[in-house]
């Protein structure tokens, strides 16, 4: 026998509501909509997008001795160079961030390089470069510096944090040529002794030249 029952002005039989409860006991779940899908596939979308732009900025920090990245300003690049007038060859910038130290350098005669983790950051420098004719002068490569040879370069740039000054203080200490310098800006070496100071507060810039580091 067939039992109707009347729900918000519609007869439902006893085998629509059989049907429509064994469907939901096997799903466990109302059905995702088409909407559901969609709105699901873009949420998704958006945090792996999200989490590949954010990764190499958010990893730094996760290091023992974390160097984020914190654009040089006007005065530093000036400070920088005017520290390093009379020199040439090859350069290198430690933690390159955006570029604007290797391909200002390039712009000045030297065959400049920039190791930088972020790998964002080296595409965007490396565009930079390609944009304003410099690919052939100014070089990036995402490399932790710790690993980073420094023995073929001239001229050291690092805008460094303070505890990794000394750390980095003994490894340029064995790799740097004898006819090296080093031009360290926000923090100064602990144990070295400069050569030339420019700038003054955040503004400063401390060159260092490998034949006078301990006198």
């Amino acid at each position: 026998m067939t039992v109707d029952i009347m729900k918000q002005g519609e007869l439902i039989s006893d085998s629509d509501l059989v049907n429509f409860n064994t469907n939901n006991s096997k799903s466990g779940r109302p059905a995702l909509t088409k909407a559901g899908f969609v709105i699901l596939g873009v949420s998704g979308a958006c945090f792996f997008g999200v989490y590949a732009v954010a990764t190499p900025f958010l990893l730094p920090a996760l290091r023992r001795i974390c160097l984020p990245f914190v654009p040089a300003t006007a005065n530093q690049v000036t400070n920088v160079f005017s520290a390093l007038r009379g020199r040439s060859g090859t350069l290198i910038d430690i933690g390159s961030g955006d570029g604007r130290i290797v391909i200002e350098a390039a712009k000045r005669g030297f065959q400049a390089s920039g190791v930088e983790l972020n790998s964002w950051l080296v595409w965007y420098s490396q565009w930079t470069a390609y944009r304003q004719g410099f690919t052939t002068k100014a070089t990036f490569f995402r490399k932790d510096l710790w690993k980073t040879n420094m023995s073929p370069y001239r001229n050291v740039v690092i805008f460094g944090v303070e505890q990794m000054m000394e750390p980095l203080e003994r490894k340029l200490d064995m790799e740097l040529p004898p006819d090296g310098v080093v031009v360290a800006c926000r923090f100064p070496f602990p144990t070295w002794q400069p050569s030339v100071v420019v700038g003054s507060g955040v503004d400063t810039v401390w060159l260092y030249r490998r034949s006078h580091i301990h006198l």
